[in-house]
C-alpha cells in the first residue's frame, strides 16, 4: 500500500495554514492514500486549531519553537514512522501550487529519484524585488558550481522524497534544510530531480529573508558546512585512515 504523507511545518500560520491544507488534493495517482501532517513549531496563535478544522490527519506541536530545520526534520522521521512512501513539503504560507504536487511525485513513483525539487524560476519572479531575484541567482550559480551540475532552485521547500531517502536524512544546520538535504542527497550518490513548478501570489513577506545581510551569512554557513561534511570530509576520512594504519605499523 502506497501513502502520500503531504507535510507542512508551521509557526503562527493561523491566517493561512486552513488555505493551504484545503487546497491540497486528496488523491494523487499512484498512492493509494493521501494524508497531512502538520508541525506545528511552537505556535502562539490559532495554527492548531486552524489546521485540525481545514482535515489536518495529523498535528504533530514541539514544546517551544525550535526554527524550520528542525521541525521539518520532525515532520520527515514522524511520517517516516507513519509509513510514507513519499513525503512532499510545503510551505504554510500557501506560496506552492497544490496542483502540482502531482508533477513532484511522479520521478520517485517511476523509480528516477529520490528528491525531487519544486523549480519556482525564482529568480525571474516578477514580483518579486530584484534584490532577491539577484540573491537567488546568486545562490543557483554557487550550488551549481559545487555541486558539478545544474541547479535551478536550491532553496525551494517545495519538495517530494522517497521513504528511503528519508531514512537517511540528518539535518545540522539550524537555519534551513533545503542547502544541506539537497547536498546529502547528491553526495550520498542518490538522483535529485528538479520539475517546474508554479507559485501562488505572496501572502506575506519571507521570514528566512527578512534581513539580506544575515540570510547570506546563514545560507552561506550552511553551505559551507554541509558541503565539507558530505563532499570533502568522505573524501578525508581514508586518507587519514591510512596514514593512521601506517604509522602504526611503522610503530
Amino acid at each position: 500500500m502506497k501513502k502520500l504523507i503531504i507535510q507542512i511545518p508551521c509557526w503562527n500560520e493561523s491566517e493561512t495554514v486552513s488555505e493551504t491544507i484545503l487546497a491540497l488534493p486528496t488523491s494523487v495517482e499512484g498512492f493509494d492514500s493521501v494524508e497531512v501532517l502538520v508541525i506545528d513549531d511552537g505556535s502562539k496563535d490559532e495554527t492548531v486549531a486552524e489546521a485540525k478544522r481545514a482535515g489536518a490527519h495529523y498535528v504533530l506541536s514541539l514544546a517551544e519553537h525550535e526554527g524550520l530545520a528542525s521541525a521539518f526534520e520532525t515532520g520527515v522521521h514522524y511520517a517516516f514512522g507513519l509509513g510514507a512512501s513519499v513525503v512532499v513539503n510545503t510551505d504554510a504560507d500557501n506560496q506552492y501550487c497544490a496542483g502540482d504536487i502531482d508533477k513532484l511525485v511522479q520521478p520517485i513513483l517511476k523509480k528516477e529519484a529520490d528528491l525531487v525539487i519544486g523549480d519556482r524560476n525564482a529568480s525571474k519572479l516578477s514580483y518579486l524585488p530584484l534584490w532577491k531575484q539577484l540573491l537567488y541567482d546568486l545562490a543557483d550559480q554557487i550550488v551549481s558550481f559545487l555541486v558539478g551540475q545544474k541547479i535551478p532552485d536550491p532553496t525551494s521547500g517545495f519538495r517530494a522524497m522517497s521513504r528511503a531517502l528519508i531514512g537517511e536524512l540528518k539535518i545540522s544546520d539550524e537555519y534551513s534544510y533545503t542547502i544541506e538535504t539537497l547536498i546529502q542527497t547528491l553526495f550520498s550518490g542518490r538522483k535529485v530531480v528538479f520539475v517546474s513548478v508554479r507559485t501562488n501570489p505572496v501572502r506575506r513577506p519571507s521570514r528566512l529573508i527578512n534581513n539580506m545581510g544575515f540570510y547570506i551569512f546563514k545560507t552561506t554557513r550552511a553551505l559551507v558546512k554541509s558541503y565539507f561534511r558530505y563532499a570533502i570530509k568522505p573524501k578525508l576520512l581514508p586518507k587519514f585512515d591510512l596514514t593512521k594504519a601506517g604509522l602504526e605499523e611503522q610503530a
